[in-house]
């Protein structure tokens, strides 16, 4: 509208100086505008991740990922400080690693910090590889957990007849973890020879090292220098070429939530082996001691969430198994006088099922189900297990009102008696009676007893 009402002024005639100053203004204006939304800061995301690598740090990194191609973030920084963790968590990292839209830096950090075993293959995975000084990078042999070295003697032998410690099956996970390296190590563009003995050897390398060896990219005593270093650098990123612009850019933390901080407290492999062993005893104290209850509800819950921890069932099925298993001990507890073992492991078994079965999808991390109707479902699913198992268990207690049955504990009248055998007249009708005693005729008795058509009474 200036452009149109000063462009006006000019063809009618008007002053041209107050024109030329109008255009001159709102070129100004323009050239201002242009490169300060053509200059706005990036967006990169940055994550921790900490300690042994497991179930929990596949969901943190994997919501990382998706938190920063949503907000179409620049780049995704994982500072990186692990002893090793899960190979299968870590096959997982990578496969979401290698398909991310965003490009991913991996930052061993802060100064003494290690990216050992599992971190050296996460290291090599990511599309830019950096480490602050004082870090170090390797010892990635692959080792079995709880693994005992073997008894004098029992030691595989080689074709020399000589012993070696290693067996068929620890060369197999070997030669794969190789194989695993060394194809990232071509995908990325890094050293394959050290790849290789950092398997084969446990090899390990200092952040200076580490650069010379072609290992990692750049060595960052900061976060902030570390953007700055890898701004302009071009990158491939799901088969397209991207260039850096990270200088400056806005920094972006993302915490992981209280579901992953849950399952990290459970996904160390110590705390997922005690969990299996609490889980396997306690269920054979229940067979050894059948009634107890409650040896059973804590070995069956420690045994579904070690299962979950050591990732032998995805977090969904573990979930739903607990789900599943909080509604059968309900129902046991509806069933079975007790202490309320059952019925408090079903409550607790329901809810950290449903928590963790309904945790949003990848299409919108905001998709699951209220934590509130959880727990109101699983109050509500305990009180009507509660009342509708009382009942039947009232009526099951409940004296019969048909059939012979019903006439046990009925009163009636001797009508004739000799002995210990006579008659009795119960409900209006004439039967045949024996007692342990001798009665007289118009005695109340009470009937205890049935054998054919003859009462048992007494008095």
């Amino acid at each position: 509208m200036a452009a149109c009402l000063t462009w006006r002024a000019c063809s009618t005639g008007q002053v041209w100086p107050r024109c030329l100053a109008g255009l001159v203004l709102l070129c100004m204006a323009a050239a201002v505008a242009g490169p300060a939304s053509a200059q706005s800061p990036s967006r990169v995301f940055v994550t921790e991740v900490n300690g042994v690598i497991g179930v929990a740090t596949t969901r943190q990194i994997s919501q990382a990922i998706q938190n920063a191609s949503q907000e179409s973030g620049s780049a995704l920084v994982m500072r990186l400080d692990t002893p090793g963790g899960l190979v299968s968590s870590t096959r997982e990292i990578i496969k979401e690693m290698i398909a991310s839209s965003v490009p991913v830096i991996v930052y061993v950090a802060p100064s003494g910090a290690r990216a050992a075993s599992a971190g050296t293959y996460i290291t090599y995975a990511s599309h830019l590889a950096a480490m602050a000084p004082g870090t170090n990078i390797g010892a990635a042999t692959p080792i079995e957990i709880g693994g005992v070295p073997g008894l004098p003697g029992s030691q595989p032998k080689d074709k020399d007849g000589k012993e070696t410690s290693k067996s068929a099956a620890q060369d197999k996970a070997i030669n794969d973890a190789v194989a695993m390296l060394r194809s990232l190590a071509q995908l990325r563009g890094r050293s394959i020879a050290w790849a290789e003995k950092a398997v084969r050897d446990a090899a390990t390398l200092t952040a200076v090292e580490a650069q010379k060896e072609g290992v990692v990219e750049l060595v960052a005593d900061s976060l902030n220098d570390l953007l700055t270093q890898a701004d302009g650098r071009k990158v491939m990123v799901a088969g397209v070429e991207t260039t850096w612009r990270t200088r400056n850019a806005e920094i972006i933390a993302v915490a992981p939530d209280w579901r992953t901080k849950a399952l990290s407290a459970i996904s160390d492999p110590n705390i997922a082996f005690l969990l299996m062993l609490i889980g396997f005893y306690g269920l054979i104290l229940e067979f050894w001691n059948p009634g107890s209850f409650a040896p059973g509800v804590i070995g069956a819950i420690s045994l579904i969430v070690g299962l979950t921890a050591l990732t032998a069932l995805p977090v969904n099925y573990g979930a739903l198994g607990l789900l599943m298993l909080g509604i059968l001990l309900m129902i046991g507890e509806a069933f079975t006088p007790g202490i309320g073992a059952l019925g408090i492991g079903g409550l607790a078994a329901f809810i950290v099922g449903g928590l963790f079965l309904f945790e949003g999808g990848d299409t919108d991390i905001e998709f699951a189900v209220s934590r509130w109707l959880i727990f109101g479902s699983a109050i509500a699913t305990a009180g009507m297990i509660v009342v509708i198992g009382g009942a039947a268990w009232s009526a099951r207690k409940r004296k019969p009102v048909t059939g012979s049955e019903e006439m046990i504990g009925m009163r009636g009248e001797v009508v004739g008696w000799s002995d210990v055998r006579g008659s009795v007249r119960v409900h209006g009708e004439i039967w045949s009676a024996r007692a342990d005693q001798p009665l007289q005729v118009n005695e109340i008795v009470r009937v205890v007893g049935r054998e054919g058509l003859t009462l048992i009474v007494e008095p």
